[in-house]
Parts: C-alpha cells; structure tokens; sequence
C-alpha cells in the first residue's frame, strides 16, 4: 500500500496535539504500508513547527521517508485567531510545566513549500497507486487540486480526519474550521474520499495504562510516543475532562490496516463557507428540509461512524510492538 501523509504534528511541543505523531509511528511500522511522503501544513502548529517535529520524528524513528512543508496559512480564513487559540492555550491554562521534561524538537532549515506540488505530481505520476492520508487542514490538498486538477481521478482514495457532526461542544473542528475553502474544495472535487470526523474519533481513547503497555516493548518508535504522548495524556486530562486522550489522527492509518474495525456510511458532503455555520460539516442525506438546497456537488463520501477502540488499542501494539 503506497501512502503519502499530509499532517499537522507537534509531538514534544507544548499544549500541541500528538496524534498525527502516532499515526506517523503505526504508518512506518507496518510492512504491508510503504509511507512515500510526508507533507506538514499549517494547523495543530505553525508550519515551521510542524515541519521540524515531522523531520525529528523520521531522524528518531530511523526512517527514510522525505519530508516537504506545505502552506504556512489557509487559502482565505485569517490566521492569527487561530494560531491564538492553539499555540498560547498551555500558557492561558498555566500547563507548560508537563513539557518540563521534554526537549522539544531542532528547528530546521526553513525550505519552500513546495508539499502542494510535491504530492500532486507523485500521485499524478502514479494513476491508481497512491493513497493520500490527511490529518490536518486541507490547504495542501486543496491546492494540489488546483495545480494538477486530474489528480481527483488520479488518487487512488484520499482518506481525511476531518469534519464534525454531532459532538457535543463542537460547532467545527479544527480541521474543516481552520481552512473551510479547502474543505470545501476537496469534498466536493469528486475524488473518492473517506472522511474520518470527530464523531468517529471522539470514541477513541488511549490512557496512561495504554501507554505504559504499549512502552513496556521497547524500541524506537516506542521511545519516542512514551515521551511525547505522556504530557499531552495530562493535559487532555486536566483541559477535557478525559481519563486520557482522544487520538483521532490515527484511525486513518489503523482503518487502512483493518476496514472492519470501524462502520460507515455513506452522503454528499460540503462545509459551510458563510455566516455563523462557517466551517461546520454539513450532510445532504440528514436534512428534514432541502427546499432553496443546492444540488450536491462531487461524489458520494465514505463516512465512518463507529470504532472498537479495544481493538484499535491492540492493532496499534501489535505493530508498534513487532
């Protein structure tokens, strides 16, 4: 299986998200999954950010995967609200001592960002053979559609951690919310899609045991997700009110290892780009009242609706562990 991941990671970053880190990890140690690519975008973190830890991330894990930055802000939305939210949340809340044992990644030589062109051509080059994974805004992908338009028909499945529908507290995700445009853009360019939304992954949990089992093998991907993971398990817990943390960004990759461990159905899909709803996921088949409705535009989207987070637990040891 050829897949490029387009992500947004912040592993040993304070108050970052940690869970495109762990997909990286699951995707790198499964033989069967031959990762060709992975872009960074801005999102969970600055681009800068992001691309240092993806680049650490491959150094650590001994891998040889090339590393590209994509766009350091969405197509239109503005982006210093965001950066706001997401980057001083650890200080507003007085939770940067969590990271106190944690070397955060080098900085890196700042490149072009050129991740748009560069997975365009790969799965243009490659007509049914790539699989794109993207865990974080969609401004990379998005803007690859508009350099090589053929690459909706070209991919062979693009598989999206994104949109929300029914979580309690979430108007938006961050995801869709950070770049709507792009959203709207890809789920609508008639590529087929798998959408992966918060309503899917907010059954996910992973807590300090899990953590402390997956470790108990030791290597280096472990090491690293030990590390990483254990602040940010503490600051979900003290910010969210979980026994632990919700690790969305990895059901893309485990759900390509194993379809059945999750449900789906399947609908039109496009994000609201106006108003009070803008950046909220919206689905075709469940509106009561369609009348002044456009017609949908794409394709039909695979949605997941259900995860054994058991299982996911156990998938993820068993090739972490191997």
């Amino acid at each position: 299986m050829r897949v490029i991941i387009d992500c947004d990671p912040g592993n040993g970053i304070p108050g970052a998200n940690v869970d495109d880190g762990l997909a990286l990890a699951l995707a790198l140690s499964a033989p069967q999954m031959h990762l060709e690519m992975i872009t960074t975008v801005a999102g969970n973190t600055a681009s800068e950010v992001g691309y240092a830890v993806a680049c650490n991330l491959v150094r650590e894990l001994g891998a040889s995967v090339p590393v590209y930055r994509g766009a350091s802000h969405a197509l239109l939305e503005p982006a210093a609200p965001w950066r706001e939210r997401l980057d001083n949340a650890v200080d507003n809340n007085g939770l940067r001592p969590l990271w106190q044992s944690v070397t955060p990644p080098p900085d890196c030589e700042r490149t072009q960002p050129l991740a748009p062109f560069a997975l365009g051509e790969l799965i243009c080059n490659n007509p049914g053979e790539i699989t794109l994974v993207a865990i974080g805004p969609l401004t990379n992908v998005a803007l690859a559609l508009r350099l090589f338009p053929e690459m909706a028909s070209a991919v062979k499945r693009i598989v999206i951690m994104g949109g929300v529908f029914n979580v309690p507290g979430y108007l938006k995700d961050t995801n869709f919310g950070l770049d709507p445009e792009a959203a709207h853009i890809v789920l609508t360019s008639g590529a087929p899609i798998t959408l992966v939304p918060m309503d899917v992954t907010t059954q996910t949990q992973m807590v300090h045991t899990d953590l402390v089992r997956l470790a108990s093998v030791d290597n280096a991907a472990t090491r690293y997700l030990s590390r990483t993971m254990t602040p940010w398990i503490d600051y979900s817990i003290k910010t969210r009110g979980l026994p632990g943390c919700w690790i969305h960004d990895v059901l893309t990759i485990a759900w390509l290892l194993d379809p059945t461990l999750c449900e789906s159905e399947t609908d039109y899909l496009d994000v609201a780009l106006h108003g009070v709803a803008r950046g909220t996921t919206c689905r075709y088949g469940k509106l009561r009242l369609n009348v002044g409705v456009p017609e949908p535009q794409g394709a039909p989207v695979q949605i997941l609706t259900t995860i054994d987070n058991a299982r996911l637990l156990a998938l993820i040891e068993a090739y972490l562990q191997a």
